[in-house]
């Protein structure tokens, strides 16, 4: 539940004291700000200089965040997309230029002259991928990676709520001196427009995968959405944002629903096959009713559409008949 939701809930004086003090924590970024630097998966991201002009964006997640923020034409170069926009973004999408469609060498990142490289995963920064961060640095370009992606313990989130989602638009907003106010708004207004189901129903996150499902595991972006919804995750006991699992796990659990994630390379008819052609998991229920719940991957990771997702399953799942 968003911060401003969750603390104007809370009764006793002490609380509201808090609360008084996480307000003016959400105040709109273009308030003169103490901090001079962030903290980022371990790399300092400098507040002093000057607002990025020129960005390039790999991964969905941060090509739609600067888009929601209304920073599209500080994009100088995408790469890395995992599908296309929303419709709500199109038209501030529409001539982005596409710098490569996995993960640009450095050599392409450079021909862009970007300030500023704003990557969804770690990985992204490489030596044989865009370029290592010190390196990007030396050169006087700054970067960043979404806060939920981030893979050392110290600094990878316990449990991804949105209040984290709310940081990472509050620093992007920071970064680029511009007011968060309406995106967050927006943010949590949806939010609270999501019912919880009250049917006590289990699901499997299917990301990916035949032989070894790859799922959607108990501390990121997947089990996030599906607590909103109300439905419970088989594999919320392992401890990741995404893993690997096994279907004797989820045969034993017989879930109500499947969330398929419909990727470009993973499509949701190709998952529908792995199910329907296997001869033991044919026999899940909700493979036998089609209980299927359908969202896009580049909605799948932690950034501005998780809560559209969490509203767009909730909608689905309410149209289930479950009998």
């Amino acid at each position: 539940m968003p911060r401003l939701i969750h603390y104007g809930a809370i009764a006793t004086a002490t609380a509201l004291l808090l609360a008084g003090c996480a307000a003016n924590a959400q105040e709109p970024s273009t308030s003169p700000s103490s901090r001079t630097a962030i903290d980022n998966c371990g790399t300092t991201v400098d507040l002093t200089a000057a607002p990025p002009e020129r960005v390039i964006t790999i991964k969905s997640t941060s090509t739609e965040m600067l888009l929601a923020l209304g920073l599209g034409d500080r994009i100088v170069g995408t790469a890395f997309q995992d599908g296309p926009v929303p419709e709500k973004w199109a038209d501030a999408a529409a001539g982005l230029p596409v710098l490569a469609d996995k993960v640009p060498s450095q050599e392409v990142v450079l021909e862009a002259e970007p300030d500023f490289v704003y990557a969804g995963w770690e990985s992204n920064f490489s030596a044989d991928g865009a370029g290592t961060r010190p390196d990007l640095d030396a050169l006087g370009i700054r970067t960043y990676v979404s806060p939920a992606a981030c893979k050392e313990d110290a600094y990878k989130p316990e449990h991804l709520t949105f209040a984290d989602i709310d940081s990472e638009i509050g620093e992007i907003a920071e970064i680029f001196g511009v007011d968060d106010t309406d995106l967050l708004a927006a943010q949590h207004a949806t939010l609270a427009s999501v019912e919880k189901d009250t049917r006590s129903l289990s699901a499997l996150w299917f990301s990916s995968g035949s032989d070894i499902p790859y799922v959607g595991a108990g501390i990121g972006a997947p089990q996030l959405i599906l607590d909103t919804i109300g439905v419970r995750n088989i594999a919320a006991d392992v401890e990741d944002t995404w893993a690997s699992y096994n279907w004797e796990s989820v045969i034993a659990a017989n879930p109500d629903v499947i969330v398929l994630v419909d990727a470009s390379w993973s499509t949701k008819e190709k998952k529908i096959r792995v199910l329907e052609e296997n001869p033991a998991t044919a026999q899940l229920d909700a493979v036998k009713n089609h209980r299927y719940l359908i969202v896009p991957f580049a909605a799948s990771e932690a950034g501005v559409r998780t809560v559209d997702a969490a509203a767009d399953l909730a909608k689905q799942l309410a149209a289930l008949d479950l009998g």
